[in-house]
């Protein structure tokens, strides 16, 4: 029976050889698990699905193919994250995995080396920065010592609305918040006026909303490989580009520059001098690594990151309460009880407007300044929601998507600020329902500068002013859709126009 023995064990020998082809074939299946994906078109990939709102086209691509969302956008793979629980995983659970940064479009090919510096990926120059940043540059303290900036600034808008509101004519609001919001970020970074100042307001408001939209747009360059450089010097973007970075760079060193001359007179320090400052202690000591590059980027950043975000806000709430006439007078009512006669909301009365700040966060929840949060680049593999997720690979999410999930919010659609009477919900970045500044490593820096300034130039519109709609316009035409062609920022569509009554109190306080 000798000769049967190799024939008894080939049964055996067969399966063990199926087990091991099956669990080689399951560990290469989950190696490439990657999350669902729409169908692809060849060297386009999905970059034809992204629409002129890509927040709303990928929020619909996600409500059909998941939360967790894998697209090919040219050569880029890209990962949308639409749902509060991967949002988890991606800003806290595998942060430091993926909290580096792509580079900015175009940017590579330009000779302005502060651009790789503002938009760093992760390393140790990063976590230098952000240190300053936080502890030095946007810190508590620091806001605060800017509070007479606001608070002149503001009272100044108000008064220029006070002499255009004799008229009973209709006031660009959306013009004057945005004028606002920059005449603030030039103060406080550069320590002068635009009043009196020699340079160009609309220019620097062109130049900062230029630069903005060619950070935001997306680059043949960077996602057509071989041939993408070819149709953006066609259509103009690489000379566009040039043209911002230069005007940038030129205005950036003009301002160090008269900061540097001797006998300058200042009242206090801006923020280039907090920065020249750090620069001279390190020189002093013997390390220094910090340079007017780097002020570069840090005035970059708060340029693209601050003029446009308060003024959003307010713009947005604005348009909203003004659709809900009962909410715009519980609103005035708040601030006109607190306030009483003294003729202007000051920063010491925002603590007790606690219905104004729940304007603030429900605008924030419907029009978040930012749609898409900075995208983030992964450094090593993890998994989102069981699915693999590879070095160099982008991820975004979907910011306006999730804080319009009827899985974490009654009736998403509804501008209601009530919802978070008693809630413990608010927009830091620990709750993932709602990252209107993101979360993680990479959360907003200037959260608390934002949200100071948009709270107090709202709380003075509902204080010194009652709003009309102009001529005989009814709260339903009111045109709220969003602007197309802008990647970075929620910008609405069409100005907001209203009609200023200036209120009794404030004439008796003058």
């Amino acid at each position: 029976m000798g000769f049967l023995t190799p024939l008894f064990w080939l049964p055996f020998l067969l399966l063990a050889l199926l087990l091991l082809f099956r669990k080689r074939t399951q560990v290469k299946k989950e190696l490439n698990r990657l999350p669902p994906s729409p169908p692809k078109l060849p060297i386009l990939g999905n970059l034809h699905q992204l629409g002129a709102l890509p927040h709303s086209s990928l929020c619909q691509l996600s409500r059909k193919y998941g939360p967790v969302l894998h697209l090919q956008l040219g050569r880029i793979p890209v990962v949308i994250v639409s749902s509060a629980e991967p949002a988890r995983e991606v800003l806290k659970v595998n942060d430091l995995a993926c909290c580096s940064r792509p580079r900015i479009a175009g940017a590579g090919r330009l000779s302005y080396n502060y651009l790789d510096l503002a938009f760093s990926p992760y390393g140790e120059y990063w976590r230098e920065m952000r240190k300053i940043c936080v502890l030095e540059l946007f810190s508590v303290k620091r806001v605060k010592s800017f509070r007479f900036i606001r608070e002149d600034e503001v009272a100044s808008l108000m008064d220029l609305i006070s002499r255009s509101s004799s008229s009973a004519s209709p006031v660009n609001v959306t013009e004057k918040i945005f004028s606002l919001t920059g005449s603030i970020i030039f103060r406080t970074a550069f320590g002068k006026c635009f009043r009196g100042s020699d340079f160009d307001r609309s220019k620097f408001y062109e130049l900062v909303h230029d630069a903005e939209t060619v950070a935001g747009v997306f680059s043949a360059d960077e996602y057509l490989p071989n041939v993408g450089w070819i149709l953006d010097r066609i259509n103009g973007h690489n000379k566009r580009v040039e043209r911002i970075f230069h005007e940038l760079d030129t205005f950036f060193q003009q301002v160090i520059d008269d900061h540097l001359k001797p006998g300058r007179i200042k009242s206090q320090d801006d923020i280039i001098d907090v920065m020249l400052g750090i620069e001279k202690e390190q020189i002093e000591d013997g390390h220094a690594w910090l340079t007017k590059n780097h002020i570069k980027a840090v005035l970059l950043n708060m340029f693209l990151g601050g003029v446009d975000t308060s003024a959003l806000t307010v713009n947005w709430a604005m348009a909203e309460l003004c659709r809900k006439p009962r909410l715009m007078k519980k609103a005035q009512d708040e601030v006109r009880s607190i306030v009483g006669k003294k003729g202007r909301v000051t920063e010491s009365d925002l603590d007790q407007l606690q219905y104004l700040k729940m304007v603030i966060k429900e605008t924030l929840r419907l029009h978040p300044p930012a749609p898409l949060l900075i995208a983030r680049e992964a450094m090593s593999q993890f998994k989102i929601n069981g699915y693999n997720i590879y070095p160099k690979t982008v991820i975004q999410i979907n910011a306006w998507a999730i804080a319009r999930d009827p899985k974490y919010w009654n009736n998403p659609e509804e501008f209601s600020p009530e919802r978070f009477i008693d809630s413990s919900v608010d927009f830091k970045g620990q709750h993932f329902e709602f990252l209107p500044f993101g979360g993680g490593r990479r959360g907003c820096p200037g959260l608390y500068m934002g949200t100071v300034t948009s709270e107090l130039l709202l709380a003075n519109l509902l204080y010194c002013f009652d709003w009309k709609l102009p001529g005989g316009m009814k709260e339903a035409d009111l045109n709220m859709e969003e602007l197309a062609g802008h990647c970075l920022t929620l910008l609405k569509k069409t100005p907001l126009l209203l009609v200023p009554i200036k209120c009794l109190h404030d004439q008796a306080s003058e």
